[in-house]
């Protein structure tokens, strides 16, 4: 009789185990949340690189397109996949089906080690870097943020590529609002700008 085939084990993530571990139960303190199923959690990463400006004759220049693929695949450890224009529009000369986009969905272990990577070891190489907007996040509590250059992640090596390109990084957090979430992420490490402090003003007497 054949034995069933062992299943590789691969350890926890470690921002996972700090949510498990710690954040959960702060959340849950923070928002009078009775149970573990009314906590937001962390659904999916996407990530978006457009490359409508890169279109010539609504192709796509195979030097720009290699370059994106190698490094989302490089960042995400995954295979990214192209997005198409839907519609037609004529003001911006795209065409229905020419490229618009290359796409990488991020789940479970992936997602979580992305987001460890992205939180401390990109954003630290931020030129001049004092933080990200918390005014980007909808009512359902997802945030979005963007990167100017892939140049910031520390395991792209910018001499095997001419050009740069930016990308749009989507957080889809479940069961939320933005202020849940803004406690998540940043119990999480996401370093959020910080409020200047306001100074009192002198009362003026009439």
């Amino acid at each position: 009789m054949s034995k069933a085939p062992i299943q590789p084990t691969y350890p926890e993530p470690r921002l996972r185990r700090v949510f498990t571990q710690d954040v959960a139960k702060r959340l849950q303190e923070a928002f009078g949340l009775k149970n573990v199923n009314q906590l937001p959690a962390i659904e999916k990463v996407i990530i978006n690189v457009g490359v409508g400006k890169q279109l010539e004759n609504q192709k796509l220049k195979p030097e720009y397109r290699d370059m994106v693929i190698s490094t989302l695949a490089t960042i995400s450890g995954q295979k990214p996949v192209m997005r198409v224009a839907k519609k037609a529009v004529s003001n911006f000369k795209v065409r229905e089906g020419a490229p618009s986009g290359f796409m990488v969905t991020l789940r479970r272990e992936r997602m979580w080690n992305f987001l460890d990577r992205l939180i401390n070891l990109a954003m630290p190489r931020i030129k001049d870097f004092r933080g990200v907007s918390d005014k980007t996040f909808d009512r359902q509590g997802n945030f979005a943020m963007g990167l100017s250059e892939q140049a910031v992640w520390p395991e792209i090596n910018m001499a095997n590529f001419t050009q740069f390109h930016g990308m749009n990084i989507n957080i889809v957090i479940e069961r939320s609002d933005p202020k849940k979430s803004r406690m998540l992420l940043a119990e999480l490490g996401m370093p959020f700008v910080k409020p200047e402090p306001t100074q009192a003003k002198a009362a003026v007497k009439a």
